[in-house]
């Protein structure tokens, strides 16, 4: 399938493995929560569906890109995948699903309030949510795609809100995840630091988007040539759940209803 963007990591694109098995990381780790009539906010190009489609009653996956939606819905025609922008949860009724998964949405979400309440609406009693997003205190720079990002502590105060069980984790890396992160961190400061005015975080995200996505692809490729027994050797096991969010490089976040 295509990829539209470096937002979208590629799962051919060798300098994007390390990004794409970060992301096939999240449903492994989401299996054990998964049951009952299942929710997707966001599958994006179906990373996961395979791995968790067969361990629900149910699938029913949302994105907003149409595009995408068609092709899974060819690919698997058991599934039922549907185009929307939310929230909120258009035609989703409530306590309908025993479990929802949601992985690096949020910050692409500009009413992020509304997007907890609703997941709690569709939610079954005794539901589970599992959420994942980037960890702010790991990123190397402004993602002009990302509405915001949040520390453990910020996402987990919002997610009471909505929520009395809220359980704060994270998605880190090990030596060969974090040492390729430590690589990325020196390429991109020296990227950066042109940026004397600090115009990255001063000017509106769109403006952004395209130098982001050429400095961040060329970034990508360079980090690839420079040490291809690095990027293409990261595996998805070489991610780990973590009890310290803070230090992770995503946020893994578990809502009981």
């Amino acid at each position: 399938m295509a990829t539209y963007t470096t937002e979208i990591a590629s799962d051919t694109l060798v300098s994007d493995n390390p990004i794409h098995q970060r992301l096939l990381r999240a449903y492994s780790l989401a299996v054990p929560y998964i049951k009952g009539d299942l929710l997707e906010l966001g599958c994006g190009e179906g990373r996961g569906v395979e791995l968790l489609a067969p361990l629900a009653q149910r699938y029913v996956a949302l994105d907003k890109i149409i595009e995408v939606i068609d092709k899974l819905q060819e690919r698997y025609p058991k599934l039922d995948f549907r185009q929307a922008v939310f929230p909120p949860f258009k035609g989703i009724e409530d306590e309908s699903f025993d479990t929802i998964v949601s992985f690096q949405v949020i910050e692409h979400i500009k009413d992020d309030e509304l997007f907890l309440k609703e997941i709690e609406r569709v939610l079954k009693p005794g539901g589970t949510a599992v959420l994942t997003t980037p960890n702010i205190k790991k990123t190397l720079t402004r993602n002009p795609w990302h509405v915001r990002e949040y520390t453990a502590q910020q996402l987990t105060e919002l997610s009471e809100k909505y929520f009395d069980n809220v359980e704060m984790k994270g998605v880190a890396g090990n030596e060969k995840v974090m040492a390729y992160y430590e690589e990325n961190k020196r390429a991109v400061r020296k990227i950066t630091r042109f940026d004397i005015f600090n115009l990255q975080y001063r000017l509106p995200a769109p403006l952004l988007r395209i130098p982001y996505d050429i400095l961040n692809r060329l970034n990508r490729n360079n980090l690839n040539k420079a040490n291809t027994g690095l990027v293409s050797q990261i595996v998805e096991t070489d991610y780990i759940l973590s009890e310290q969010p803070d230090d992770a490089l995503d946020l893994f976040l578990v809502l009981r209803k």
